[in-house]
């Protein structure tokens, strides 16, 4: 067996003794042993993308919608700086990545050698760990060496804080498997007897003590985006009164959650007499304005850290959410007060004032936005969630299509929301939608969806192209259609003398010539009844609801008037 072979197969081997299930290739040919170990890999399911950078996000999708690491294989020089987004969304979004670079040898580097760059720590602190595999060679210590070096890198990708990890690894030809020649091994290159990983590590730290928060009629709950059990505060929010403020992707949004709090505290008298004295948050609370001013101007800030795996102490010393620099304690878990503890759910004035404030703003928003049969993006956003069925997946673009969610979706339970929210960009938005959507399926999930905008359809239409070997999703991509960047005409650009060509970015594309590009079904959908119609179907689809963005701007506005009159309505 020739060095590069033998490397390629201890590591995909250990890679799966630790679990690895899911991988995506790119293809290249200094990266050939890899990608050969992986395909020959009865355990692994392989999934092969022509475009580097629609590779990496579909396997940020897999490993998003898994909770689980995800290997992601390319060949050396510029592909690897392809993967660079999708390492910084998993980074900022605490997404379990394995991120395998092939490289040419040191004695190719720095000579001119084609497609050879230097790929020595080249995501720099996205990642969790990097290591130079170093060439292999045929000395004794050496597949210990690597399957320990393996077991690390998982680890480190699934630990307190969960994210990216990227091992470099060279390879020198032969690239392909070469049986009958190559130097014998002084050592076997077998993993531990039984088929477990060469490092076994506990899988969860002991649960750290909670911290009691203060006792206080006048305190919010607030859950931002992120992957954590929602329970314990929905739980917290029942026995308190405290009202809870759910992003979509909190997936905390569920009964009693208050659904109209963009509104809410967009209303400045509202806002006003509706200061807390101490906020709780968990995940990362950073989609509305709205939101990091109430933080600002809360007195106490407790936030809280929300990782499934790993030593709490990490996870307060490397990172918490913060984005309006007002936390005065950071805690692992967090307890009701004593009395809330003690005497159970009771009413105060404070939560009646919340919940008919919420009543009053649910009425006033669903009344603009059924006053009309045509969609507009609001209620696109509210009437979707409403049809999708329990176990259902939703992944949410960013920009408009995820703030008009958190806008206009009533609070309701069995159904996942996710969305590239750690950078919050555009960047391999249907890659990640189909990854997503296939890892839910294989889960024996419900169906999977998606909401994006055409920009972001635009910008990653390769993750519409799929081989006609490979696993497809059951997806259904409902594509909002202004002609170009609907939410800057919400934003201080809108008045601009060349707003339009800088930032509207009109496109004139049709989302049914880029169906007929990957060759899917596709579908136009006008009015709102027609939407549970549409959304029947199989496999990937295309639905497209065409919209005016500065229609779309305006119904925002009288959206916020109208909840602004029904709370005038409540004095």
């Amino acid at each position: 067996m020739n060095p590069s072979t033998a490397l390629a197969r201890v590591l995909v081997d250990e890679l799966a003794r630790c679990g690895l299930t899911e991988a995506v290739v790119a293809p290249g040919s200094r990266s050939t042993p890899l990608a050969l170990a992986l395909v020959a890999h009865g355990d692994i399911r392989v999934h092969v993308r022509v475009d580097e950078r629609s590779a990496s996000f579909l396997a940020l999708g897999l490993a998003r919608a898994s909770r689980t690491p995800v290997a992601v294989v390319c060949t050396s020089g510029t592909a690897a700086a392809n993967f660079h987004p999708a390492v910084m969304e998993a980074d900022e979004s605490g997404v379990p990545l394995l991120v395998l670079t092939a490289d040419r040898p040191p004695e190719l580097r720095g000579t001119g050698a084609n497609q050879t760059a230097d790929q020595i720590g080249l995501y720099g602190g996205a990642v969790r760990m990097f290591a130079e595999v170093g060439t292999p060679d045929p000395v004794p210590g050496t597949a210990a060496y690597w399957r320990s070096l393996t077991g690390r890198a998982w680890a480190s990708a699934r630990g307190g804080r969960p994210g990216p990890v990227h091992l470099n690894v060279a390879f020198r030809e032969p690239l392909t498997p070469d049986e009958d020649e190559g130097p014998e091994w002084p050592e076997p290159l077998g993993g531990r007897d039984g088929g477990g990983p060469w490092t076994v590590r506990p899988q969860r730290a002991p649960e750290p003590a909670p911290f009691e928060l203060p006792d206080t009629e006048r305190g919010v709950i607030v859950c931002g985006d992120g992957d954590y059990d929602p329970v314990p505060f929905l739980a917290l929010s029942e026995l308190t009164g405290w009202p809870l403020l759910a992003e979509p992707t909190s997936n905390a949004r569920r009964t009693g959650a208050v659904s109209t709090y963009r509104q809410l505290l967009a209303s400045p008298r509202f806002a006003a007499e509706h200061t807390p004295d101490l906020v709780v948050s968990v995940g990362r609370p950073n989609l509305s304005r709205q939101v990091l001013a109430c933080l600002r101007r809360a007195r106490r800030h407790v936030v809280v850290t929300a990782d499934e795996v790993g030593d709490p102490s990490a996870r307060l010393a490397n990172s918490f959410s913060d984005p309006a620099r007002t936390a005065t304690d950071v805690v692992a878990a967090v307890a009701p007060p004593t009395r809330a503890q003690q005497d159970g759910p009771a009413g105060t004035a404070w939560s009646r004032s919340w919940q008919r404030a919420e009543n009053a703003a649910r009425a006033a928003v669903d009344g603009v936005l059924d006053a009309e049969e045509a969609l507009s993006e609001p209620r696109l956003a509210r009437d979707l969630v409403a049809h999708l069925a329990p176990g259902s997946l939703l992944f949410a673009g960013s920009s408009m299509p995820i703030r008009d969610l958190d806008s206009t979706m009533a609070a309701r339970c069995g159904l996942r929301l996710v969305g590239n929210r750690g950078v919050s960009g555009i960047d391999g938005t249907v890659s990640t939608a189909v990854g997503a959507a296939l890892a839910h399926e294989r889960a024996g999930e419900g169906r999977s969806y998606a909401l994006l905008g055409d920009l972001a359809m635009v910008h990653d239409q390769n993750g519409l192209v799929i081989g006609p070997g490979e696993p497809r999703p059951d997806l259904a991509v409902v594509v909002v259609n202004n002609d170009g960047g609907g939410i800057f005409s919400g934003l201080e650009q809108a008045g601009h003398p060349d707003f339009e060509r800088v930032f509207g970015t009109p496109h004139g594309l049709s989302m049914e010539r880029i169906a007929a590009v990957a060759d899917l079904p596709y579908t136009r959908l006008e009015w709102a009844g027609d939407l549970s119609k549409a959304l029947m179907g199989e496999g990937l689809r295309i639905i497209e609801v065409c919209t005016s963005r500065a229609a779309g701007a305006d119904l925002r506005r009288r959206l916020q008037m109208a909840v602004d009159g029904a709370l005038d309505l409540l004095v």
